[in-house]
C-alpha cells in the first residue's frame, strides 16, 4: 500500500521526535533548559552547537569521543556544529576535573597535538559540514583592558566555589590565577561564535554556565547547556591518558577489541550507552538479563567490542579482531601477527630488553609492568627488574595479554 504525502510527513515527524528524545536523554547528565532546547529542536531553526576541545594530547580516546557522537546526532538533524579548537586555552589547561595544577602546554606542543585531530574527529563527524574555529583567533587580539573588563563581571568567590578548587584550597594545594581565568576564556568562546547550545562533560557545568553569563553581558541570548555522563576508563576511574586506562579511537582494531574485553563487568552498561548505537530499550533488556544472571557478561562484552570497533574501523576489521581475540585469549595461542625484534647483544638487563623490543615505551613503564607481574618471557613471569636476560632466538616476550615480541 502506497502512503500519501500526509502519511509520509507524519512518519518523518515521528522519527524526528524519537531522535530528538534520544539526543536529550542518551548519555545526558543535565540540560539547561531541557524544555526550551526541546522546543528549538522541534522547530525548523538551525542551531549553532558549540563544543570545545583543547589539544592536550595527540590522540583522542573514546571517552572524549562521547560528546563527538552527541554532536553527530545534532549534525544529522541539520544543525551547525561549531568545533572550537583551544590552541590558546590549551596552553593554560582546564582545571575542571583536576586536583592539582596541570602542566602547561607550549604553543609548539599544542600545534603538534593538533595535527591529527581533524583526521580522528573525521571518523565521527562530517568534517565538510563542521565550522572549525581556533580560539587564538580572538584571544590574540584581546588586550589586558579587555580581559579586566570581562573579569569585572565576576568574583573570586564565584570562581573558587567549584568543588575541586574548594578541595584544593582546604588542602592548601596551589591554585593558579590562570586556572581561575580559564572559565572566563571558555565562556568568551561562546560569545565569539554566538553559540545556541554548548555541550560538555558534567564536570564542566560551571564553565558552561559562565558562558551563558558572558553572552548576556554582550546582549546575546544565553546558550542552552547539555552536560554528558563520564565514561569510566579500563580500571573504573575517569578515562585519562595520564592514568593509562584509555582506549584511543585510532587504536588498531585488535588492540581496541582486546582493551574493551578487559573492562570490568560493572562498566558494560555505561559503555553500551555512551559508546555504541545499541537502542536504549535493548540496553535495558541486557541490564535485566545481567541482573538475573541469564546471560554471561563475556557474551555482552563481545557484542560491545564488535560494535565499538565497527564504528571506528568497519565490520570486517571488527570480525578479524574478534577472531584474533578468540585465538589468543580463548585458545591461548600466539597472535597471528607478532612484532619481531633483532637484538645484537648476548645479554641485556630486563628493562633495556623491554624497551628495545618496544614492549615498553620507557624503562619506567617497563619497571611498572614487572612490579605488576605483567611481563612474561617464554611464559615465565618476570619478577626482578634487575635481572639480566640471556638473549636467545625465538624467545617470546609478553606484556599483559595484548603485547608480544619475538626475538629473531
Amino acid at each position: 500500500m502506497k502512503l500519501n504525502n500526509k502519511e509520509m510527513t507524519k512518519i518523518r515527524e515521528t522519527e524526528k521526535q524519537k531522535r530528538i528524545e534520544e539526543i536529550l536523554t542518551r548519555g545526558v547528565e543535565e540540560v539547561i533548559s531541557k524544555a526550551l532546547l526541546a522546543g528549538k529542536l522541534k522547530s525548523r531553526s538551525k542551531l549553532r552547537i558549540k563544543f570545545g576541545i583543547d589539544p592536550t594530547g595527540s590522540k583522542i580516546h573514546i571517552g572524549r569521543a562521547v560528546p563527538l557522537w552527541k554532536l553527530k546526532a545534532f549534525q544529522e538533524l541539520g544543525h551547525q556544529i561549531v568545533l572550537i579548537i583551544g590552541d590558546f586555552t590549551g596552553q593554560i589547561g582546564d582545571a575542571s576535573d583536576k586536583q592539582a595544577m596541570r602542566k602547561r602546554l607550549s604553543e609548539q606542543e599544542a600545534k603538534e597535538n593538533l595535527k591529527n585531530y581533524a583526521k580522528q574527529i573525521g571518523r565521527i563527524l562530517d568534517m565538510d559540514k563542521v565550522e572549525i574555529r581556533y580560539n587564538s583567533e580572538w584571544f590574540k587580539k584581546m588586550n589586558i583592558k579587555d580581559l579586566l573588563n570581562l573579569a569585572m563581571n565576576f568574583t573570586v568567590q564565584q570562581m573558587i566555589h567549584r568543588r575541586n578548587f574548594k578541595e584544593r584550597w582546604d588542602k592548601g594545594s596551589p591554585i593558579g590565577l590562570h586556572e581561575i581565568d580559564y572559565p572566563l576564556l571558555q565562556g568568551f568562546d561562546s560569545k565569539a561564535v554566538k553559540a545556541d547550545v554548548e555541550i560538555g562533560g558534567f564536570d564542566q557545568l560551571f564553565n558552561l554556565k559562565i558562558g551563558r553569563e558572558i553572552q548576556k553581558i554582550f546582549n546575546q541570548k544565553p546558550q542552552d547547556i547539555m552536560t554528558l555522563k563520564m565514561l569510566p576508563g579500563l580500571d573504573g576511574r575517569k578515562m585519562s591518558t595520564s592514568w593509562g586506562n584509555v582506549i584511543n579511537i585510532a587504536d588498531k582494531p585488535k588492540e581496541q577489541f582486546g582493551k574493551i574485553m578487559s573492562i570490568k563487568d560493572e562498566l558494560i552498561l555505561s559503555y553500551l550507552e555512551l559508546c555504541t548505537k545499541t537502542p536504549l530499550t535493548e540496553i535495558k533488556e541486557i541490564e535485566e538479563k545481567l541482573k538475573a544472571k541469564k546471560v554471561n557478561p563475556r557474551e555482552i562484552k563481545l557484542k560491545l567490542s564488535r560494535e565499538i570497533v565497527s564504528l571506528y574501523h568497519g565490520k570486517k576489521p571488527a570480525f578479524e579482531a574478534e577472531q584474533e581475540f578468540e585465538r589468543v585469549f580463548k585458545r591461548k595461542k600466539l597472535p597471528s601477527q607478532i612484532l619481531e625484534a633483532r637484538i645484537k647483544e648476548k645479554s641485556l638487563n630486563l628493562l633495556d630488553l623491554l624497551k628495545k623490543t618496544k614492549i615498553a615505551s620507557s624503562k619506567a613503564e617497563a619497571k611498572r609492568l614487572i612490579l605488576q607481574s605483567g611481563i612474561k618471557i617464554d611464559k615465565e613471569i618476570q619478577k626482578d627488574w634487575r635481572r639480566r636476560i640471556k638473549i636467545k632466538k625465538g624467545m617470546i616476550i609478553q606484556a599483559g595479554k595484548r603485547r608480544f615480541s619475538r626475538l629473531i
